[in-house]
């Protein structure tokens, strides 16, 4: 029996998450709530298997309470059901600690596959999440490489542009020309496919972070 906790602020969605669950053999509703408080208070006491959870709730985000959750209950798995599918939504949802993400046009059969995958350690996804998952880690295989060909000079200009200084600053923490500094930049406008300090100084920041 797959115990599961629904999070959804619609009556309707809540509660066709609930019929479904009852009405079918080796899943079992534990509690259904509608706002973020609600579960952080009914959901930790009764230690589910699985959590269905909603994005977009009255007084915080789903993402937010699947952080709590994860901290509270390190075991659970938690699988976001979801209007939106933009790729920060996504990320934001997985880095937080869901173990999947499902659109809410999914029809009751995948909610319930989706249920026992997750229950035995999967990563369900509808497609066009996967794919933009997929696509999102090709991305920042391509910046993360962009940002390693840069020279140690280059990326110590790019931190300063970072913090905000200019060309001149730069030039004088660094003890070299202003003519040098701009040479760096040429470099890594190059490097990067970037046209300005701010789209550099993004990028740079993107591929360093994946570093680590």
């Amino acid at each position: 029996m797959i115990k599961v906790c629904i999070v959804e602020d619609n009556n309707t969605v809540r509660q066709g998450f609930e019929t479904l669950l009852t009405r079918t053999p080796g899943f079992q509703c534990a509690c259904s709530c509608s706002t973020v408080g609600e579960a952080l208070k009914k959901i930790p006491k009764l230690s589910p298997d699985v959590v269905l959870m909603d994005i977009q709730l009255p007084d915080a985000t789903g993402v937010e309470c699947t952080a709590k959750l994860k901290e509270l209950l390190p075991k659970v798995h938690i699988v976001i059901v979801t209007v939106y599918e933009d790729s920060e939504r996504i990320f934001q949802a997985l880095q937080a600690g869901a173990c999947g993400y499902l659109l809410k046009r999914s029809g009751p059969e995948k909610i319930l596959s989706a249920i026992q995958e997750a229950h035995e350690g999967g990563v369900p996804m509808t497609p066009e999440i996967a794919r933009k998952v997929i696509g999102q880690f090709r991305q920042q295989a391509t910046v993360r490489s962009e940002v390693e060909d840069l020279t140690e000079r280059e990326r110590e200009v790019l931190v300063l542009v970072m913090h905000g200084h200019a060309n001149k600053a730069i030039a004088e923490r660094l003890g070299v020309t202003i003519a040098a500094v701009k040479w760096h930049l040429q470099h890594i406008y190059e490097k990067l496919h970037v046209h300005s300090r701010t789209e550099a100084a993004l990028k740079f920041k993107q591929g360093t972070s994946s570093e680590n």
